[in-house]
């Protein structure tokens, strides 16, 4: 007998737990859809993971009733001043991967609780440093990261489903906005690039990465391109050539350098390194170069470089456009002409043809193709 009442207690708090815990996946309670929605901006990953109600014929009490105003006791929890979760359910959280500015305000790298304050045609958006609890129940202002003040806009159409959306992409920047009903809710996130970069390269140079000459290479030509960190950049360059078990003197290497020296004002030490570097390049490098120099409006310098792939490559298509490119740009459209004739029956298919033909007419009216 007392082993059956034993029994009888075991099944029925055993079926309690049950009722009271949800241990295999079903649909979360209100059928409110979890989402998660993650872009890169820059570098710097961003992700949103949030619940999302629907308005379920709701038109016209969504904010303002079901949503409420500002900061309201909502009959549980601890807080009695809870802004809205910004989603259902769980808290809605937002991941940044670096530190980013939210409307030109700074925010460490991290996971927040994400909350908005809803106004009269704005909002406050709050991202808390708990990002644990449930909804806003638990909301202390103590634990508030950041504060932002936005304004809302209308929407044509209603949103049936509440979401979150990347909107006006930069490289650098990008809008989040919350839409439900007629209502969007959008805040600004910035990064700043350049440093997130050169910190991420800084990193991935010390690992296993740092063991091919090809990564500081690619270290090397961002702060180049950009102008920036330049005195690092030519320290990389000499690893990326003398470095043990990573150096090599070849093309790119030497190039790098010299465009380091290049924009540092060291032009003689930059135009002695790309002599020695140039009868080490590739085919396709030593094209490409010359290409360059045409974009840096140094055309003799171009036609050095063509001439010297024309030499150690003759009768290829892409060495004899090289010198078409270059005497053109120089004026010497005589020569150009020339060369452009004898690539016609090296051109490899029809576009590459057709788009000689149209050089050849251009040549032949004394226009230079680079233009």
């Amino acid at each position: 007998m007392l082993f059956r009442r034993s029994f009888l207690a075991l099944t029925a708090l055993l079926f309690s737990s049950i009722s009271f815990s949800q241990i295999l996946h079903t649909i979360a309670d209100g059928g409110n859809k979890k989402a998660s929605v993650s872009e890169r901006i820059g570098i710097t990953d961003v992700t949103i993971q949030y619940d999302r109600p629907a308005v379920k014929g709701r038109e016209g009490k969504i904010w303002g009733e079901l949503v409420h105003k500002g900061f309201a006791d909502l009959g549980f929890g601890t807080s009695k001043a809870a802004p809205w979760r910004a989603g259902a359910n769980e808290n809605t959280t937002i991941y940044f991967s670096t530190d980013v500015t939210v409307e030109g305000k700074a925010l460490p790298a991290g996971t927040y609780g994400l909350f908005m304050a809803m106004g009269d045609g704005d909002a406050t958006i709050i991202f808390s440093k708990n990002s644990t609890s449930w909804g806003s129940y638990f909301y202390d202002p103590k634990e508030d990261a950041l504060r932002v003040h936005v304004k809302t806009a209308s929407l044509p159409e209603s949103v049936e489903r509440l979401r979150y959306e990347f909107m006006d992409e930069k490289e650098n920047s990008a809008s989040i906005a919350l839409l439900w009903e007629k209502l969007k809710i959008p805040f600004r996130v910035e990064v700043d690039y350049v440093k997130t970069q050169l910190e991420s390269f800084r990193k991935e140079l010390r690992n296993e990465k740092g063991f091919r000459w090809e990564a500081w290479v690619e270290a090397i030509d961002f702060c180049v391109q950009r102008n920036v960190n330049l005195e690092e950049a030519l320290q990389w360059s000499d690893y990326a050539i003398t470095g043990v078990f990573v150096g090599q003197r070849n093309f790119r290497t030497l190039g790098a350098k010299a465009s380091v020296l290049a924009k540092l004002g060291k032009n003689a030490e930059a135009e002695s390194l790309m002599k020695e570097a140039m009868p080490l390049a590739t085919l396709q490098e030593l094209h490409n170069y010359g290409r360059q120099l045409l974009r840096e409006k140094r055309p003799v310098q171009a036609l050095e470089a063509f001439k010297l792939n024309a030499q150690r490559n003759p009768n290829v298509y892409t060495t004899q456009m090289g010198l078409v490119r270059g005497y053109s740009a120089n004026g010497d459209f005589k020569n150009a002409l020339k060369y452009a004739k004898a690539a016609q029956p090296l051109a490899p298919d029809k576009a590459n043809k057709d788009v000689l033909d149209g050089f050849i007419k251009m040549l032949e009216a004394e226009k230079d193709i680079n233009q």
